[in-house]
């Protein structure tokens, strides 16, 4: 039995920042501020700190109240803002889940920075819902994106674990927890940058199905 935690944005898809409108429209009605925020580094980052970040960006107070406001604003609407760029499933995704999707001994799992109201609007907007029935673990406050992952073990169940992202941040979190790390390169962070921090395997983006499961030790 294997557990495979996912990264969402630059692993399973990108939403082409079109999640940046939906975090400038929360910011607006939190601060009262209307500002751009398209030329704010994110990769990586948890929700919880994007929020701060962009708080702190026009001067108002980023206090834990005021944090979830803003996340619970972003969440609520994000959905709506998604079709606003043409966002899309990064390559061989789709058919890797499909592939794995039923297998008994496989569970495919979420660790992400995203919130879960943020990550379940992104995944339905892009029909990969359907692959994550089993949860996982998401941004809920301060902290860093290793706690997630702590509290996103358990649901492994003992399995062997595998973390799958596309940002140093996501390599951090599997060493955190033990986990083979497997890093793509389809997010902003190139092979090279990626290599410097010694994932398990590294991957330009994901392979045909076949070649994923052999590289995992799975049977055919």
């Amino acid at each position: 039995m294997i557990a495979l935690f996912w990264d969402i944005d630059g692993t399973l898809l990108t939403t082409a920042r079109a999640g940046v409108f939906s975090l400038e429209a929360a910011l607006e009605e939190v601060s009262g501020v209307r500002t751009s925020l398209q030329g704010m580094a994110t990769a990586g980052m948890t929700d919880y700190s994007i929020a701060e970040a962009a708080l702190a960006r026009v001067g108002h107070a980023a206090d834990e109240e005021t944090v979830q406001r803003f996340l619970l604003i972003h969440g609520k609407q994000l959905a709506s803002f998604l079709h606003r760029r043409e966002g899309e499933v990064l390559p061989g995704v789709r058919e890797v889940l499909e592939d794995l999707d039923g297998r008994d001994e496989v569970a495919n799992l979420l660790l992400t920075g995203n919130t879960e109201a943020g990550a379940a609007a992104k995944l339905a907007h892009y029909g990969l819902d359907g692959f994550f029935r089993l949860g996982g673990a998401f941004s809920v406050g301060p902290g860093e994106r290793a706690e997630i992952a702590r509290r996103a073990l358990p649901f492994a169940n003992g399995a062997d674990a595998f973390v799958i992202g596309d940002t140093p941040a996501d390599i951090e979190c599997g060493n955190a927890i033990e986990a083979r790390t497997i890093a793509v390169a389809t997010g902003s962070y190139t092979v090279a940058q990626l290599a410097e921090h010694e994932p398990w395997l590294l991957l330009e983006r994901l392979p045909a199905p076949a070649r994923f499961r052999e590289l995992l030790g799975l049977s055919g």
